[in-house]
């Protein structure tokens, strides 16, 4: 039996609460414009397309007694209701038109079912409604169509794909159309969900995924259909204004790749610890915040852990979140300059002169639930800004916040006001019986 590694988590406690809410708020903090690093506005809206199977398979009901169309439909449905107002959705079919038997043909059955853009939900909805389950299964095909689809620009695009089944149709391959895509440079991240639970599906869908820096979710219920299209919708809006760069995290300080400002992506197996470096000069703030996806079925109770240490491994600031298995997204963050650090400026080599250059650690005790692969490991995003460090306030109240002192000032306060109420009480006792 493995034994997993977590983190406690308290949710009575306040100061537990604000770790844990920390990468949520720190996520949000927008960089100024003038500082280095800073994204540029962003030119365009978030862009979606869908890629949906409608192969013959499709019409197998074994989702909740239900066809794996009809189920995919459901959840459409309701993904185009929830749409945001500002995210340009369209839907791509494959497999959709052409019934007969000649391969040929049937490979060529991509088409654009609803074009991207601002959407009419009833149209949209409607063109969903008439798909009947038909044909081939030319994945590669309609990926590279997708892409078409969602044209070039300075921002990321993302192609949700939903099947049942692999490509029936290479040439061309799909891994290879998704490596051909990464290769180009255009910005376009594609996440598969398979409908379909076969070892050979899922190595193709994983291998399309990884190429892109995308995820692969294994679906078993048309309630995680949604969640997770949904949840996909909704990242392309957080993570439209900025493209993940690629890195690759160690497993120590010396050898961790350096940083600097941007949104980064790497892959961390179950229960494995990524180090990557960020140099933080005098007057700076590292503020930090990580995501993890489980894209596989993971046991409940997981955790997640965001260390800031010096070169030494001292630590100097950590952020945690944990989940129960109700939740796609294990996100913590951490906020830290120099002058949070009292011992730094104390330090022998002169480091806090010169600059520090921060380690930061992610941690995870996700694991795998049975016949779960562990590679590649899941995928996290990084994001980091370093920024004018904050000013502290002025005046005696600078310290009442540290320790021991604000402790005594609270005691004495206490003192103070118990013998005033003393004194008031036994003065109208004295009164009252004077008169």
């Amino acid at each position: 039996m493995t034994t997993k590694r977590r983190w406690p988590v308290r949710p009575a406690s306040l100061l537990g609460a604000l770790a844990i809410t920390a990468g949520a708020v720190l996520a949000g903090l927008p960089a100024h414009a003038d500082e280095p690093g800073a994204p540029a506005a962003a030119a365009e809206p978030p862009k979606v397309d869908l890629v949906l199977d409608v192969s013959g398979s499709m019409r197998a009901t074994d989702i909740q007694g239900k066809s794996r169309l009809a189920v995919a439909q459901q959840s459409l449905n309701e993904v185009i209701d929830a749409l945001p107002a500002e995210t340009e959705f369209g839907i791509r079919t494959l497999g959709a038109t052409y019934a007969g038997d000649n391969k040929t043909e049937g490979c060529k059955d991509t088409k654009q079912l609803y074009p991207v853009g601002k959407t009419n939900k009833v149209e949209a909805k409607t063109a969903v409604a008439t798909l009947r389950p038909s044909g081939w299964t030319p994945i590669g095909l309609a990926l590279r169509g997708a892409a078409q689809d969602l044209g070039t620009g300075p921002t990321t695009r993302r192609i949700v794909l939903i099947t049942d089944g692999e490509d029936s149709c290479a040439p061309p391959d799909p891994c290879d159309v998704a490596r051909e895509l990464a290769a180009q440079g255009i910005h376009l991240v594609v996440d598969t969900l398979g409908l379909a639970h076969d070892d050979k599906t899922r190595q193709q869908l994983l291998c399309i995924a990884n190429a892109t820096g995308g995820t692969y979710t294994d679906v078993r219920t048309q309630e995680q259909l949604t969640q997770k299209v949904k949840q996909l919708v909704g990242r392309a809006g957080e993570t439209h204004t900025v493209t993940p760069a690629k890195t690759t995290g160690t497993d120590k300080c010396e050898t961790a790749p350096l940083l600097g400002p941007g949104v980064w992506t790497d892959r961390e197996k179950f229960s494995e610890h990524r180090v990557y470096r960020v140099p933080v000069k005098p007057g700076q703030e590292l503020r930090a915040s990580v995501s993890v996806t489980p894209d596989r079925a993971v046991a409940r109770d997981y955790g997640v852990l965001l260390q800031a240490t010096d070169t030494h491994g001292q630590e100097l600031v950590r952020g945690t979140d944990a989940g129960s298995g109700r939740t796609d997204v294990a996100s913590t963050g951490v906020r830290w300059s120099a002058a949070d650090d009292d011992g730094a400026s104390a330090s022998p080599t002169g480091t806090a002169a010169a600059g520090t250059t921060v380690c930061l650690i992610v941690s995870n005790s996700f694991a795998g639930q049975a016949g779960v692969q562990a590679d590649p490991g899941l995928p996290l995003e990084l994001t980091v800004d370093v920024v004018a460090a904050s000013p502290a306030p002025d005046g005696p109240a600078m310290g009442l916040g540290r320790g021991w002192i604000l402790l005594l000032v609270l005691t004495l306060a206490g003192l103070l006001t118990g013998l005033l109420f003393g004194w008031v009480a036994r003065w109208r006792i004295a009164v009252w019986r004077e008169n």
